[in-house]
């Protein structure tokens, strides 16, 4: 398989890690939807990341449907969603809430880095930084709530790791974002995931695009 994307996206990133996990073998090309849009738009016309191209020929494109595909691949054990409800219900949902973070942080960059003098919508800016706010309260009180390294269960899982990666992308493409105030229960997660080998081995600091 190939993976296309750079590993300051948390979304190639949380794909990347997954992969790992799982002792799926992949190639790596760290291309960027900016700067090498032309030798992705033949996998990808959408020119986004991550793109994952499968062993036959065929490409998945947007994370979670990679996500959901390589579960499908693995003993139902080895899954890193829950495959009984309502537990499976609720790492989709805090999955879903941290991917959405970074949407936003994306969204928000772009705003407030890519347009022209004057261009700036500040009714915009706000709007996602308060969506990101809540989602992060939301994600903070979930995580307290779990009361163990895990969300769910005594292993890592896909919810795990969407937080983390999100929340490194976060406080890289929004400094305001880094001390994580009033958020101790996510701090805490990040500091944990981010030790992991394997958050070691899979990652790289934030590049700013460049329109």
């Amino acid at each position: 398989m190939i993976l296309i994307g750079q590993y300051d996206s948390p979304f190639v990133r949380r794909t990347a890690i997954a992969m790992r996990l799982y002792g799926i073998a992949f190639e790596h090309r760290p291309w960027s939807t900016f700067g090498d849009a032309e030798k992705i738009r033949p996998y990808n016309p959408l020119l986004r990341v991550p793109t994952l191209v499968l062993d036959g020929g065929d490409v998945l494109i947007e994370s979670l449907a990679i996500l959901d595909y390589l579960d499908g691949q693995m003993p139902a054990a080895e899954r890193m969603f829950p495959q009984e409800e309502p537990a499976r219900q609720r790492a989709l949902k805090l999955a879903s809430l941290a991917a959405g973070i970074s949407d936003k942080a994306v969204a928000l960059y772009y705003e407030q880095n890519l347009h022209g003098e004057g261009a700036i919508s500040a009714l915009w800016v706000e709007r996602c930084r308060s969506q990101v706010k809540g989602a992060l309260a939301a994600l903070e009180k979930e995580r307290a709530a779990a009361g163990s390294d895990y969300l769910f269960g005594g292993r890592i899982g896909h919810a795990d790791v969407t937080i983390a990666c999100m929340l490194r992308h976060l406080r890289e493409a929004h400094p305001e974002f880094t001390p994580l105030k009033g958020l101790p229960a996510l701090k805490d997660h990040a500091s944990r995931m981010e030790a992991l080998p394997v958050f070691q081995e899979i990652q790289q600091p934030f590049i700013p695009p460049k329109g």
